[in-house]
């Protein structure tokens, strides 16, 4: 796809006069998305896939291309490709906000991304919306007509994609997307401006259920496993960390020795959990700085997880922003 040479001469006057003049900001907060359980059909929204990986925001200026983390951490080292991608872009100023993935098969899968630290797994940056162009600063205008422009704006190709949205049928589309294995929707309001906060003009629609959590301890090891059992997970609620269960799944021998080699200098003498349903025998209490992705099929009615799996680490979450997940209606 070729970038148009003036992408923005295609607006209409009152598109324009939402543009504001602005330099290459250095950072911009990302929208985020509110979860809830409805599925509806809307003119008014449009969907798009869910995709399991890093959120990322792109910019590139004079000085080059800056990949940061939703928690501001350069990712220039850990995706080379994708920076060198952008670099090339025709756009002289540009801000993007995206999802680093990893696939298997035609699913995106965070676990796999996880792995790029010690297996060359290919990465794809899906861009979604457009922040920010030569000079102007895009965030007022609707949604759709971000996405128009971003089309004309950027050459995708290679590593760096558009990501597809529907206009219409956001039942069906849900239906087909967990039907396919994928991790769910998100509908977006069609004339939305992109606010740095999370707001329910963007909404998660989960085919199941995943989440982040805090690691707070960990058992002792079992049998042939080795370096470490099972993780202690928690979320915070009110500047405290609440107990959410324990997972003993989803980890390989290297995961393991990973996990064990970060939690080493974490090591404290007393649970960091602010209720006692935590078990404290056999556990090695740990600072929570370390944040979990993890699977699960629900919350039990005492707010633990039912069959927890890991996933991976996140290195782009802080652990003081990780909160109990809870469906709203639109």
């Amino acid at each position: 796809m070729r970038a148009v040479s003036d992408p923005l001469a295609a607006l209409s006057e009152r598109e324009r006069g939402l543009l504001r003049p602005a330099a290459l900001p250095d950072w911009i907060e990302p929208m985020a998305a509110t979860l809830t359980d409805e599925r509806f059909d809307d003119p008014n929204w449009v969907f798009e896939r869910k995709l399991d990986g890093v959120r990322c925001l792109a910019f590139k200026g004079p000085d080059g291309v800056r990949l940061l983390s939703r928690n501001r951490l350069s990712q220039n080292r850990r995706f080379p490709e994708l920076a060198a991608t952008l670099g090339r872009e025709p756009a002289e100023e540009l801000v993007v906000d995206g999802e680093v993935v990893a696939l298997e098969g035609s699913r995106t899968s965070f676990s796999r991304l996880a792995r790029r630290a010690r297996d060359p797994v290919a990465v794809y940056l899906y861009v979604f919306d457009l922040l920010h162009l030569d000079g102007f600063d895009t965030r007022r205008l609707p949604l759709r007509t971000r996405k128009a422009l971003l089309r004309r704006a950027v050459v995708f190709g290679g590593p760096l994609r558009f990501t597809p949205h529907r206009n219409r049928d956001g039942r069906a589309l849900s239906r087909d997307a967990c039907r396919r294995g994928w991790e769910g929707l998100i509908a977006k309001r069609a004339d939305s401006a992109y606010v740095g906060k999370r707001s329910r003009d963007w909404l998660k629609l989960k085919c199941g259920n995943e989440q982040e959590l805090v690691i707070g301890g960990y058992t002792a090891p079992q049998g042939k496993r080795e370096e470490l059992g099972a993780l202690l997970l928690g979320y915070f609620e009110r500047g405290r960390l609440c107990y959410a269960g324990k997972v003993g799944t989803g980890f390989d021998r290297e995961t393991l020795h990973d996990l064990a080699k970060r939690l080493a200098p974490l090591h404290r003498a007393d649970s960091p959990f602010a209720d006692e349903a935590a078990p404290a025998r056999g556990t090695t209490w740990v600072q929570p700085r370390l944040v979990a992705q993890v699977g699960f099929s629900e919350w039990t009615r005492d707010g633990r997880l039912r069959h927890p799996r890991f996933l991976g680490l996140r290195e782009d979450k802080d652990p003081r922003d990780v909160v109990r997940e809870r469906a709203r209606s639109r």
